[in-house]
């Protein structure tokens, strides 16, 4: 099955245009992520169809927040192989995105991505969270932070709730067990300035997902994030 017709008809359910254009970027995408697995680990999913439902889709699902279609900035923590930023980008290019990654070798395929598919707003940075949190240039800037990265709740709103200006939102992208994770984070959240918004359930047949809505209230006191290694060794209660 031609992978278009299954990212344009998820596409029109959830209101996005999805042209000729994002076609061949996303068709683009897909070539280099292939190319480049075989080279460096960036997905244990490697069938075509996968890739689209497991990887493009349940990015875009990330639009199912509405405030998210209109943000002017979003970085992405953790971002891997570019999941969910780069899908994001080519379906909202307008969107200044920073991709955030630890390893050198991933960023070096986002790099190529970025320049190959011509993301002109989006960047991505070698760096771990911890450290970029607390440079000016990225610290309480972004409208929305965003992660997919599988971790706990109050882990990744440690690294992820510092570079969101106040009023302005964290999604944590979750899987279905979210309520336990979810009261068990409460206070580690709101000691970072965060308040828990909403809880959306990914309209979605095949991905059982939630998209977790944090909502900026307080500026983040400077102490936080701690230290690279302590933030999951000792994960605030």
């Amino acid at each position: 099955m031609d992978y278009f017709n299954i990212m344009e008809k998820h596409c029109l359910d959830l209101g996005l245009n999805f042209d000729l254009e994002k076609y061949n970027k996303f068709k683009k995408y897909m070539d280099l992520l292939q190319t480049w697995n075989k080279k460096i680990n960036l997905t244990s999913i490697k069938e075509n169809e996968q890739i689209v439902k497991k990887h493009f889709i349940d990015s875009i699902n990330a639009f199912q927040f509405l405030p998210l279609r209109n943000s002017s900035s979003i970085i992405d923590i953790g971002t891997g192989a570019g999941f969910p930023g780069i899908p994001i980008s080519i379906m909202k290019p307008d969107i200044k995105i920073v991709l955030l990654d630890s390893l050198s070798k991933r960023v070096n395929f986002l790099n190529e991505v970025i320049e190959s598919i011509d993301l002109k707003n989006t960047s991505a940075i070698h760096s771990r969270a911890e450290d970029a949190a607390r440079r000016n240039e990225y610290r309480e800037c972004f409208d929305i932070s965003i992660s997919r990265a599988v971790g706990n709740l109050s882990v990744l709103s440690e690294l992820c709730i510092p570079f969101v200006k106040l009023n302005g939102y964290f999604i944590a992208m979750k899987g279905p067990a979210v309520s336990d994770e979810i009261e068990e984070s409460k206070n580690a959240i709101s000691i970072l300035g965060g308040k828990i918004e909403d809880i959306i359930k990914v309209r979605d047949d095949e991905l059982n997902h939630n998209l977790v809505i944090i909502k900026k209230v307080k500026n983040t006191p400077s102490k936080y994030p701690r230290r690279a290694g302590i933030v999951s060794k000792k994960p605030l209660k």
